[in-house]
Protein backbone atom coordinates (compact mmCIF):
# COMPACT_ATOMS: atom_id res chain seq x y z
CA UNK A 1 0.00 0.00 0.00
CA UNK A 2 3.10 2.38 0.82
CA UNK A 3 4.08 1.66 -2.92
CA UNK A 4 0.67 2.06 -3.96
CA UNK A 5 0.17 5.68 -2.62
CA UNK A 6 3.47 7.05 -3.32
CA UNK A 7 2.85 6.32 -6.77
CA UNK A 8 -0.28 7.95 -6.60
CA UNK A 9 1.53 11.29 -5.09
CA UNK A 10 3.51 10.99 -7.94
CA UNK A 11 1.25 10.71 -10.44
CA UNK A 12 -0.60 13.65 -9.04
CA UNK A 13 2.57 16.14 -9.44
CA UNK A 14 2.95 15.04 -12.85
CA UNK A 15 -1.25 15.24 -13.58
CA UNK A 16 -1.06 18.66 -12.42
CA UNK A 17 1.87 20.18 -14.62
CA UNK A 18 0.37 22.32 -17.46
CA UNK A 19 2.18 21.67 -20.79
CA UNK A 20 1.06 20.79 -24.42
CA UNK A 21 -0.36 17.45 -23.42
CA UNK A 22 -2.58 19.68 -21.01
CA UNK A 23 -3.81 21.83 -23.27
CA UNK A 24 -4.21 19.16 -26.16
CA UNK A 25 -6.64 16.65 -23.87
CA UNK A 26 -9.23 19.68 -23.12
CA UNK A 27 -8.80 21.09 -26.66
CA UNK A 28 -9.74 17.31 -27.92
CA UNK A 29 -11.88 16.94 -25.21
CA UNK A 30 -13.81 20.30 -25.70
CA UNK A 31 -14.08 20.35 -29.93
CA UNK A 32 -14.61 16.38 -29.94
CA UNK A 33 -16.32 15.31 -27.12
CA UNK A 34 -15.37 12.67 -24.16
CA UNK A 35 -14.54 9.81 -25.84
CA UNK A 36 -12.12 11.58 -28.38
CA UNK A 37 -10.52 13.10 -25.19
CA UNK A 38 -9.85 9.23 -23.52
CA UNK A 39 -8.35 8.09 -27.21
CA UNK A 40 -5.86 11.01 -26.54
CA UNK A 41 -5.54 9.98 -22.73
CA UNK A 42 -4.97 6.40 -23.87
CA UNK A 43 -2.07 7.45 -26.30
CA UNK A 44 -0.16 9.74 -23.91
CA UNK A 45 -0.56 6.73 -21.53
CA UNK A 46 0.90 4.39 -23.71
CA UNK A 47 3.94 6.50 -24.52
CA UNK A 48 4.53 7.02 -20.66
CA UNK A 49 4.37 2.70 -20.43
CA UNK A 50 6.95 2.70 -23.67
CA UNK A 51 9.57 4.76 -21.68
CA UNK A 52 8.95 2.64 -18.25
CA UNK A 53 8.81 -0.68 -20.55
CA UNK A 54 12.13 0.72 -22.37
CA UNK A 55 13.83 1.79 -19.28
CA UNK A 56 13.50 -1.59 -17.60
CA UNK A 57 14.79 -3.23 -20.73
CA UNK A 58 18.20 -1.83 -19.80
CA UNK A 59 17.99 1.63 -21.61
CA UNK A 60 17.99 4.17 -19.12
CA UNK A 61 21.34 4.76 -19.60
CA UNK A 62 20.53 5.18 -23.29
CA UNK A 63 18.00 7.74 -21.96
CA UNK A 64 20.02 9.72 -19.74
CA UNK A 65 23.00 10.38 -22.12
CA UNK A 66 23.66 13.70 -23.54
CA UNK A 67 23.96 12.09 -26.96
CA UNK A 68 20.34 10.85 -26.92
CA UNK A 69 18.59 14.01 -24.93
CA UNK A 70 20.24 15.94 -27.85
CA UNK A 71 18.95 14.25 -30.98
CA UNK A 72 15.39 13.80 -28.98
CA UNK A 73 15.39 17.82 -28.28
CA UNK A 74 15.79 18.86 -31.67
CA UNK A 75 13.51 16.11 -33.22
CA UNK A 76 10.55 16.60 -30.69
CA UNK A 77 10.98 20.20 -31.16
CA UNK A 78 10.41 20.29 -34.36
CA UNK A 79 7.84 17.89 -34.15
CA UNK A 80 5.80 19.61 -31.71
CA UNK A 81 6.70 22.79 -33.78
CA UNK A 82 5.25 21.88 -36.42
CA UNK A 83 1.74 21.40 -34.52
CA UNK A 84 2.03 24.70 -33.09
CA UNK A 85 1.69 26.23 -36.57
CA UNK A 86 -0.77 23.52 -37.84
CA UNK A 87 -2.82 25.04 -34.82
CA UNK A 88 -2.04 28.58 -35.45
CA UNK A 89 -2.47 29.05 -39.47
CA UNK A 90 -4.81 26.15 -40.21
CA UNK A 91 -6.70 24.61 -37.60
CA UNK A 92 -7.62 27.91 -36.10
CA UNK A 93 -8.97 29.23 -39.73
CA UNK A 94 -11.00 25.53 -39.99
CA UNK A 95 -12.98 26.76 -36.51
CA UNK A 96 -14.35 30.03 -37.92
CA UNK A 97 -17.33 28.17 -38.71
CA UNK A 98 -17.28 25.96 -36.57
CA UNK A 99 -20.28 24.10 -35.26
CA UNK A 100 -19.90 21.23 -32.15
CA UNK A 101 -23.15 19.59 -34.16
CA UNK A 102 -21.50 18.83 -36.87
CA UNK A 103 -17.87 18.09 -35.78
CA UNK A 104 -15.88 15.54 -38.48
CA UNK A 105 -15.27 11.97 -36.63
CA UNK A 106 -11.63 10.90 -36.22
CA UNK A 107 -10.93 7.38 -35.37
CA UNK A 108 -9.91 6.18 -31.89
CA UNK A 109 -6.09 5.32 -33.41
CA UNK A 110 -5.72 9.02 -35.28
CA UNK A 111 -6.64 10.46 -31.46
CA UNK A 112 -4.24 7.75 -29.70
CA UNK A 113 -1.02 8.77 -32.17
CA UNK A 114 -1.87 12.53 -31.38
CA UNK A 115 -1.81 11.95 -27.35
CA UNK A 116 1.24 9.04 -28.14
CA UNK A 117 3.38 11.75 -30.12
CA UNK A 118 2.79 15.07 -28.59
CA UNK A 119 3.12 13.25 -24.97
CA UNK A 120 6.04 10.57 -25.78
CA UNK A 121 8.68 13.81 -28.33
CA UNK A 122 8.30 15.62 -25.45
CA UNK A 123 11.89 15.71 -23.56
CA UNK A 124 10.55 16.80 -20.49
CA UNK A 125 8.50 13.76 -20.05
CA UNK A 126 11.56 11.74 -20.85
CA UNK A 127 13.66 13.61 -18.12
CA UNK A 128 10.76 13.02 -15.92
CA UNK A 129 10.44 8.92 -16.23
CA UNK A 130 14.24 8.94 -15.73
CA UNK A 131 14.28 10.74 -12.85
CA UNK A 132 11.48 9.20 -11.23
CA UNK A 133 12.98 5.51 -12.04
CA UNK A 134 16.08 6.59 -10.25
CA UNK A 135 14.30 7.28 -7.31
CA UNK A 136 12.26 4.17 -7.43
CA UNK A 137 15.35 2.22 -7.28
CA UNK A 138 17.83 4.45 -5.49
CA UNK A 139 15.94 6.78 -2.73
CA UNK A 140 12.89 4.78 -2.33
CA UNK A 141 14.67 0.97 -2.95
CA UNK A 142 12.23 0.06 -5.10
CA UNK A 143 14.52 -2.98 -7.35
CA UNK A 144 12.40 -5.56 -6.95
CA UNK A 145 10.44 -5.78 -9.72
CA UNK A 146 7.23 -6.67 -8.11
CA UNK A 147 7.49 -3.21 -6.27
CA UNK A 148 9.26 -0.95 -9.01
CA UNK A 149 6.33 -2.20 -11.65
CA UNK A 150 3.94 -1.34 -8.98
CA UNK A 151 5.19 2.01 -8.03
CA UNK A 152 5.34 3.11 -12.09
CA UNK A 153 1.98 1.66 -12.67
CA UNK A 154 0.35 3.71 -10.13
CA UNK A 155 2.04 6.90 -11.55
CA UNK A 156 0.64 5.92 -15.11
CA UNK A 157 -2.65 4.81 -13.79
CA UNK A 158 -2.84 7.97 -11.85
CA UNK A 159 -2.38 9.84 -14.46
CA UNK A 160 -5.12 7.87 -16.49
CA UNK A 161 -7.53 8.40 -13.98
CA UNK A 162 -6.86 12.30 -14.02
CA UNK A 163 -6.60 13.25 -17.53
CA UNK A 164 -9.77 11.22 -17.71
CA UNK A 165 -11.56 13.71 -15.35
CA UNK A 166 -9.97 16.41 -17.35
CA UNK A 167 -11.49 15.19 -20.65
CA UNK A 168 -14.93 14.51 -18.96
CA UNK A 169 -14.99 18.23 -17.06
CA UNK A 170 -13.72 19.84 -20.51
CA UNK A 171 -16.62 17.75 -22.24
CA UNK A 172 -19.28 19.86 -19.96
CA UNK A 173 -17.83 23.08 -21.68
CA UNK A 174 -19.29 22.03 -25.45
CA UNK A 175 -22.78 23.60 -24.48
CA UNK A 176 -20.57 27.02 -23.99
CA UNK A 177 -18.67 26.70 -27.41
CA UNK A 178 -18.45 29.52 -29.85
CA UNK A 179 -16.28 29.43 -33.33
CA UNK A 180 -14.86 32.78 -31.49
CA UNK A 181 -13.80 30.35 -28.38
CA UNK A 182 -12.79 27.63 -30.55
CA UNK A 183 -10.66 29.65 -32.69
CA UNK A 184 -9.04 31.60 -29.35
CA UNK A 185 -8.62 28.01 -28.20
CA UNK A 186 -6.69 26.47 -30.94
CA UNK A 187 -4.61 29.23 -30.81
CA UNK A 188 -3.51 28.91 -27.53
CA UNK A 189 -2.90 25.53 -28.12
CA UNK A 190 -0.67 27.02 -30.99
CA UNK A 191 1.03 29.34 -29.29
CA UNK A 192 1.94 26.86 -26.32
CA UNK A 193 3.49 24.09 -28.99
CA UNK A 194 5.15 26.68 -31.03
CA UNK A 195 7.24 28.23 -28.36
CA UNK A 196 8.28 24.73 -26.45
CA UNK A 197 8.68 23.42 -30.28
CA UNK A 198 11.29 26.91 -30.20
CA UNK A 199 12.76 26.35 -26.93
CA UNK A 200 13.41 23.07 -27.80
CA UNK A 201 15.29 23.63 -30.97
CA UNK A 202 17.11 26.38 -29.18
CA UNK A 203 17.67 24.79 -25.73
CA UNK A 204 21.45 24.97 -26.20
CA UNK A 205 21.84 28.33 -27.15
CA UNK A 206 19.34 29.33 -23.92
CA UNK A 207 21.23 27.99 -21.56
Amino acid sequence: MEVVLKGIFSGLVLAILVGPVFFTLLQTSIERGFKSGVWVAVGIALSDSLYVALSYLGLSNLFSSEAFQVYLAYFGGAIILCFGIYYLFIKSRKTLNFNPEHVQEKSSLRLMAKGFVINGFNPMVLLFWIGTISIATGQLGYTEPAKGITFLASIIGTVFLTDMIKAKLADKLRVLLTPRLIRIMNIILGLVMFLLGIKLLLWRFLD
